[in-house]
């Protein structure tokens, strides 16, 4: 869907990914489906908070997945 969004778990990642990462994938995948790269005033506040629930939800993900063969890992702090 979208070329600039990366994979975000092991083993592609070698370690979990960030808050930055997630935050940055959740940016361009709601980028991609609204069709704003930079939303007018008046829709920057829904903008941002579907940016907020999609890094929430992927975070959520990320900390639920097991790896097949890939080594255990502490688990995200919750927040």
């Amino acid at each position: 869907m979208c070329r600039s969004i990366k994979t975000l778990r092991p083993p592609v990642l070698p370690e979990e990914a960030t808050e930055e990462e997630i935050r940055a994938a959740a940016l361009q995948y709601v980028r991609k489906v609204s069709g704003f790269r930079a939303p007018a005033a008046h829709n920057q506040e829904v903008f941002d908070r579907a940016v907020d629930a999609i890094a929430e939800a992927t975070a959520e993900l990320l900390d639920g997945l097991e790896v097949r063969g890939a080594p255990a890992t502490a688990r995200r702090a919750a927040g």
